[in-house]
């Protein structure tokens, strides 16, 4: 894999073969598989919109804080991969987790479907030149992030990835993922590198 490079506007460049391009796209979207799609909300009601008001505002906020306080809190999920993705905030304190993940876990699961879009609305299908603005590249940044950690959760890996790898029998499937998983911690390296010069 060739190094980003840092570019005089304070973004990045790289070249990606096609084989990498389609990989990073392949490891992608199972990560924005798991944290779902949510509807977009409708243009009727919208400040601007025909037919919204203020007052549409007002009490849609207000509608929006009263559903929020009545909705039971969301429980850690059951995927450990999501479960990591979306941690809890205060781990000796459920009641305290739960009443934060309440009000925070869709923004944060929103906010990483962003980030996994931007790396494959910037990424050319067939590889080649990517140039991404120092925004897109730190969203590449924390989308390569979830697919190391998603990676990571279902390979079990531990701080002793190396050690793992090597007593891995030549001819076991675990060893493509392994390495696969060794490959992204490349790029996001060579990524933080280019974007702390």
């Amino acid at each position: 894999m060739q190094m980003f490079r840092r570019t005089r506007d304070g973004g990045v460049s790289v070249w990606l073969p096609p084989g990498e391009a389609t990989l990073l796209r392949t490891l992608v979207i199972p990560v924005l598989d798991l944290l779902g799609e949510t509807g977009r909300p409708g243009e009727a009601g919208r400040p601007g919109a025909p037919g919204g008001t203020a007052d549409d505002l007002d009490r849609l906020l207000a509608e929006a804080v009263e559903a929020a306080e009545a909705a039971e809190a969301p429980s850690i999920p059951d995927d450990p991969v999501l479960a990591r993705l979306l941690p809890d905030a205060y781990q000796e304190d459920p009641e305290a987790a739960g009443e934060f993940r309440k009000y925070t876990e869709s923004s944060l699961r929103e906010a990483k479907k962003y980030f996994a879009q931007t790396l494959l609305d910037t990424l050319p299908p067939s590889g080649g030149r990517v140039r991404l603005t120092g925004d897109q590249a730190r969203d590449w940044m924390r989308a390569l992030n979830d697919v190391r950690l998603m990676f990571g959760v279902r390979l079990e890996v531990t701080e002793d990835f190396e050690e793992q790898l090597a007593a891995l029998a030549p001819d076991d499937p675990k060893v493509a993922a392994f390495e696969v998983y060794g490959w992204l911690g490349a790029v996001q390296e060579s990524l933080v590198r280019a974007l702390d010069r």
